[in-house]
């Protein structure tokens, strides 16, 4: 009896819990609310229909709707009184209305990988005349230069409106993803922007004014250089140092290749470069009375020779001459005969830092591996020019090219500024 009772108590106690805990409202779940307001938008109809030129259709109300009355339009004269409402920025139709179209590649698009593809070997671009610029930089200056653009392929719209509209006319404009121009491009950090542009020729080319005017009759002649950061830097040298000419010949790495491009920082729209000459070309490039000066590669043997302790032989560097090793065999097979025959050129050792510049001057620099050629020195001695000695300490082998080229450009700058001042002093004086 005494357990039906406790257990009877116990229901009752778990009975009136549940009530307690039971909520006086009802819980409304959040998406049945927002559910029933999508009902709600769907239902309702628009009032009216303005179509794309101009035009406004009424629409009928629905059964058991009344129609909404329509606020009253202005009159032709309360019109005029209104003032014109500009907006601050403009309007983004703006270069849309300017004619320029682009397409937009899709998923499985081939376009850029196999323009990317054959664009980057030298064969193509010799073959066919294109060059690839990468980054709003680079490609800004072949704009201003007068290069002339082919495609681009952008991944932003942005990039392509920073460019002159007047230069993107019957130009292919192609917008990609950044993932694709990332995979091709040969930036550490990719700019979003790719231009495929026809090879830029000199004569054609628009050069900054102030390069211009800052021109000296300074030129340089590269020489079988191989490496394509050591001339992009060699032409960057060469644009501030402000020559007048560049020129290179057979044997160098192509002047349009990527990695010379970037290594060139914009150099190649500053100052004409002339590529893959002959070096029987070359004189018809140099202007009258230029003497042209050789960078010397053999350190050891140059200053042996400028202290007078080298005997005249012709020996010059064999490490570094591989290329002259068949004249060597050559002069033995004279010396065999009875006739000994001079096949490198004597000409005088200088040191840098002494004055070189009283004519036009043109600066021969070698590769790093092979040195300057045969026909370079030849060229030297035609044109009574010598050879410039840049000491280093004993021991080391030689200077960089890059580093080479940039001492002797801006000595030459430095010679010519301090001969100007000379001559502007002597008039004064008069």
């Amino acid at each position: 009896m005494t357990q039906r009772r406790t257990q009877g108590k116990m229901a009752a106690l778990v009975k009136g819990v549940g009530c307690a805990v039971r909520p006086l409202l009802p819980v409304v779940q959040a998406w049945d609310v927002d559910a029933r307001r999508w009902v709600r938008a769907l239902r309702r109809s628009p009032v009216r229909v303005v179509l794309p030129g101009g035009q406004v259709v009424e629409r009928k109300p629905g059964r058991g709707q009344q129609p909404r009355k329509a606020a009253p339009e202005a009159s032709p004269q309360e019109r005029q009184q209104q003032p014109l409402q500009v907006p601050s920025h403009p309007t983004p139709g703006s270069w849309e209305e300017s004619g320029l179209r682009y397409d937009k590649a899709f998923p499985g698009d081939k376009r850029l990988s196999s323009v990317m593809t054959i664009v980057k070997s030298r064969p193509f671009r010799e073959k066919k005349g294109k060059i690839l610029l990468e980054g709003r930089r680079l490609i800004a200056d072949a704009l201003k230069a007068g290069a002339v653009p082919k495609t681009f392929f952008f991944s932003r719209l942005e990039y392509i409106k920073e460019l002159p509209v007047d230069k993107l006319k019957s130009v292919s404009l192609i917008k990609v993803k950044f993932e694709d121009i990332k995979d091709w491009s040969d930036l550490v950090t990719p700019q979003g922007i790719m231009g495929i542009f026809a090879k830029p020729d000199y004569v054609k080319m628009t050069y900054p004014e102030t390069q211009l005017h800052h021109s000296l009759p300074l030129l340089l002649i590269c020489d079988n250089l191989r490496d394509p950061g050591n001339l992009g830097t060699i032409l960057r040298s060469a644009a501030g140092a402000g020559c007048s000419k560049v020129l290179l010949t057979k044997g160098c790495v192509d002047v349009w290749e990527p990695k010379v491009l970037r290594a060139g920082m914009g150099a190649h729209f500053q100052v004409p470069i002339i590529n893959n000459l002959e070096w029987e070309a070359i004189p018809n490039y140099l202007p009258t009375d230029t003497r042209v000066f050789v960078a010397d590669n053999c350190g050891l043997y140059a200053q042996a020779q400028l202290s007078n302790k080298a005997s005249n032989h012709g020996w010059v560097c064999d490490r570094r001459f591989l290329k002259f090793h068949k004249y060597e065999e050559e002069e033995e097979d004279d010396l065999e005969t009875g006739a000994k025959k001079d096949w490198i050129p004597d000409l005088e050792v200088q040191s840098y830092d002494l004055d070189w510049t009283e004519a036009p001057a043109a600066v021969v620099i070698g590769g790093e591996t092979h040195g300057v050629s045969l026909e370079s020195l030849e060229l030297a001695e035609s044109t009574g020019g010598k050879r410039l000695l840049i000491p280093v300490v004993p021991g080391m082998d030689s200077l960089n090219s890059a580093m080479a080229a940039s001492i002797l450009l801006f000595e030459g700058k430095r010679q010519l500024r301090v001969r100007e001042e000379h001559l502007s002093r002597g008039r004064s004086s008069h």
